[in-house]
């Protein structure tokens, strides 16, 4: 556990700083919709935004948190995706698609595997988008297991998909002699993107058994 944890030790000053930057913002923002008189239409729009600047920092620092690193990109993390998953189940999908496509481009200061500006965006910014889905889990499903299951599975699995027609498009040359690119790319992401998707899913199901959820939720539609 203190070598996982040590990776944030690594972490540069400029990524703490954006991290710093990110959470006083955010705070700030608290304070804003704390005062008397806000306009509920105008405090609302400011919870999004702080609400969504907290769970991007949280992801972020997650993310350094690595169980394994793949060699060309990818890695297995301590659920970090998990927080804009959260944030999306509460705001909905839009609030959701673009806290993460700003996780997507803040992905890029670790580690980025760029070839060009097409397999850029596709890694990053579309990919981690996705994470935006798990708003769009309908109210039927009223069972919070059910529901949270649903939610990060679509979430993980899209940001999945996202990564494997990369792999298949721009990758396709890293594949064995012999083997497909389409299989190699399958398995490729597939070996960093199901375990994480057991993480997020493991952790979220305890999560949500806790007040964090419904506190979140009712504190956001005040």
């Amino acid at each position: 556990m203190e070598a996982i944890f040590g990776k944030l030790l690594e972490v540069s000053p400029i990524v703490w700083c954006i991290i710093a930057v990110i959470v006083v913002i955010s705070l700030i923002g608290l304070i804003f919709t704390a005062k008397q008189g806000t306009k509920v239409s105008s405090s609302l729009t400011t919870k999004k935004l702080v609400y969504g600047g907290m769970c991007i920092a949280l992801a972020f620092i997650l993310s350094y948190i690595r169980l394994y690193k793949m060699p060309q990109g990818g890695s297995i993390t301590l659920a970090s995706m998990f927080p804009v998953i959260l944030y999306s189940m509460v705001f909905g999908p839009v609030p959701g698609i673009i806290a993460g496509v700003a996780y997507g481009f803040l992905q890029l200061i670790q580690d980025a595997w760029v070839l060009n500006w097409a397999q850029l965006f596709l890694d990053y910014p579309i990919a981690y988008g996705f994470l935006g889905l798990a708003g769009l889990i309908p109210g039927f499903v009223k069972n919070m297991n059910v529901r949270v299951c649903i939610a990060v599975s679509i979430a993980i699995l899209g940001r999945g998909l996202m990564h494997f027609l990369s792999g298949v498009i721009f990758f396709a040359d890293s594949a064995p002699e012999g083997q497909s690119a389409v299989l190699y790319s399958l398995a490729y992401n597939g070996s960093y993107i199901i375990p994480e998707l057991i993480i997020t899913l493991i952790l979220s199901i305890v999560l949500v058994a806790t007040p964090v959820y419904s506190t979140l939720k009712r504190n956001a539609s005040r």
